[in-house]
């Protein structure tokens, strides 16, 4: 079967102007009780604001007329009430920032193209006028990747990829499927489903976030061990750039040259708009099952991990929290005594019960010779349930006088626990000077042969400077993490937070690559000013 008729999905939910999600989320008591017991100290709890003041817009009726031309008069607007809503991204400093009473710092305009095509005809217009145009997918960034940044332009224009959301094409026998880059998570497997297929990327951000975005960060969901990393997925790119479209990608496989698709592969909006992505989907799954083990300490549940990673086993998640945060984790569900050491938790999908049985096994018995011992299902399954809920909970958190953010990294299995112990170390130390102590949580969330990704959660009383104190804990554990051998981004992205470590990681000549490709394609550097390129 192949259809060639797009398919369009049901209108996408999305964030409030200041928030993460649609309402505030709710502090379980535990949680209540848990910060009065290991956070101590004075907090300085942070109100949200009334009515937003935004930054007045400087287009007027005339600079707008050609981007009107190229997407309908109803669709490109300066309008507050559309401006608001493309402020930047969900960081702890976007969140903060969000609460001043200052005046908030909104594009200009917001332009809603509704096709490549029409993309492509408001690159040309902005080029020709000099207005910086910054790609908007799902306004998911937590690294400033979506900031409404005019660099040297004059204007900067938000590109809300919303109407362009569509199910183009999909080839059953081949098994690829082509979206809008505007569809996001839950509007593709819905539109998938309804076939009987699926995509299997399920980041955190997955209920906003869209397709485009998971292309242009390099996006890792959840399930990654299953179904692998989003750009093991993507078969081909359709892109517009100010200085023209490509089409990448039309086999399985090439050797006609370097792979051009892997030069926007996470390239951040700062090349082009990748308007139209082809992934590789499979056939909903028939059987899901679940378990959850403990391992006496964190070294052995990562031996565990890799040894299993390395023999091929293949859960669909497969997740290991350090101490701390098992610990945390458990007295929030309220079992602190009876779970000890640390918790994986793991999914098993398959063709039928026997099918997705056998990898549990196999996974079982690995974990077994590393001093396992099994939870049974209930973790695991609670896990799955509130997997989408913690981003909200930093808002409701920020009410509180309380700090909550994350960071994330990786490197090979032999530098994995110098990683782990120098970020760690890192975040209380710079968080301590602060005078607070810190609760810092880590877990492995993806895991390859050659290594694992390791992802920081830190919480401490917010003092009377949050912004200044999440930034100089973020920057000491960025160096840190280079320090040690890490990316600096494992799934993240680079945006504006992290493009100061990007040379260390890629040296001058890698900038200078990257700096000849958008002299190329955006030489008047329109795109998304300030992200990704130092």
């Amino acid at each position: 079967m192949v259809l060639t008729q797009p398919s369009f999905p049901r209108p996408r939910a999305r964030s409030t102007w200041d928030a993460w999600g649609t309402e505030p989320a709710r502090l379980p008591a535990a949680a209540k009780a848990l910060i009065a017991t290991l956070l101590p100290g004075k907090a300085h709890p942070v109100a949200r604001v009334g009515t937003p003041v935004l930054t007045r817009s400087r287009l007027d009726d005339a600079d707008l007329a050609p981007l009107r031309a190229a997407v309908g008069a109803e669709n490109a607007t300066s309008d507050d009430a559309v401006r608001v809503l493309h402020l930047g991204g969900k960081s702890t400093p976007d969140l903060l920032h969000r609460r001043s009473a200052e005046p908030q710092v909104a594009p200009d305009a917001v332009v809603s193209p509704a096709s490549h095509d029409e993309v492509l005809a408001v690159l040309r217009a902005c080029d020709d006028a000099g207005i910086a145009v910054v790609p908007f997918g799902g306004g998911t960034s937590v690294v400033g990747g979506v900031d409404p940044d005019a660099g040297t332009h004059r204007t900067v224009v938000a590109l809300d990829l919303t109407r362009t959301a569509a199910l183009l094409a999909l080839d059953a026998e081949s098994l690829l499927a082509t979206f809008g880059a505007g569809t996001t998570g839950p509007q593709a497997e819905e539109l998938l489903a309804a076939h009987g297929y699926t995509l299997g990327h399920f980041p955190q951000s997955f209920l906003y976030a869209s397709i485009g975005g998971f292309a242009a960060t390099r996006s890792s969901g959840q399930a990654s061990r299953g179904y692998g990393r989003f750009d093991d997925l993507v078969h081909a790119l359709r892109v517009a750039t100010p200085a023209g479209e490509l089409d990448l990608g039309r086999a399985p496989a090439s050797a006609a040259g370097p792979d051009l698709r892997q030069l926007f592969l996470g390239s951040e909006g700062a090349f082009g708009v990748l308007t139209e992505v082809t992934v590789r989907i499979k056939p909903l799954p028939a059987a899901t099952l679940y378990e959850a083990w403990t391992f006496p300490d964190f070294a052995a549940g990562a031996e565990a991990l890799r040894e299993a990673t390395q023999r091929g086993i293949r859960p669909t998640v497969l997740r290991l929290s350090d101490e701390t945060e098992t610990k945390v984790n458990a007295t929030l569900g309220g079992h602190f005594m009876r779970m000890r050491g640390c918790l994986v938790i793991a999914t098993f999908e398959g063709a039928d019960d026997a099918d997705a049985e056998a990898t549990r096994a196999a996974l079982g018995a690995v974990f077994a010779r590393h001093g396992a011992t099994s939870r049974g299902e209930d973790p695991a399954r609670s896990w799955e349930r509130g997997r989408y809920a913690s981003p909200a909970l930093r808002d409701t958190l920020l009410d509180s006088g309380i700090l909550a953010e994350t960071l994330e990294t990786a490197t090979t299995w032999a530098r994995l626990a110098e990683l782990k112990g120098a970020v760690t170390a890192a975040l209380a130390a710079s968080l301590a000077a602060d005078g607070t102590k810190p609760i810092v949580l880590c877990h492995i969330s993806h895991v390859y042969p050659a290594g694992a990704s390791l992802y920081f959660t830190v919480v401490a009383t917010l003092t009377s400077d949050p912004e200044g104190q999440w930034m100089r804990a973020k920057d000491a554990a960025s160096r840190a993490i280079g320090d040690a051998g890490g990316t600096i981004t494992h799934h993240h992205a680079v945006g504006r937070d992290h493009r100061a470590f990007l040379e260390a990681e890629i040296g001058p000549l890698g900038i200078a690559v990257l700096r000849a490709v958008k002299a190329e394609v955006d030489p008047r550097g329109i795109m998304n000013p300030g992200a990704l390129l130092p």
